[in-house]
C-alpha cells in the first residue's frame, strides 16, 4: 500500500472538489466546474494554476 505524501494537502483538495461538485450537482461543462474549482480553491486559499500552458 502506498503512503499519501501530501495528505493534508491531498484531503483539502479533496474536500473543494467535492464541494463544487455537491453545489453544482452533474452535467455542466468541463469549464464551468473548472472555473467554480478555481473559486472554491481560492476561497480556501489553495494556490493554484488554471490550464498551465504544456510544452510538447
Amino acid at each position: 500500500m502506498e503512503k499519501i505524501v501530501y495528505k493534508d494537502e491531498s484531503y483539502k483538495i479533496s474536500g473543494a472538489i467535492f464541494e463544487v461538485y455537491k453545489e453544482l450537482g452533474p452535467g455542466f461543462l468541463k469549464a464551468v466546474y473548472q472555473e467554480c474549482l478555481c473559486k472554491e480553491f481560492s476561497s480556501l486559499g489553495i494556490p493554484y494554476a488554471a490550464q498551465p500552458e504544456l510544452t510538447i
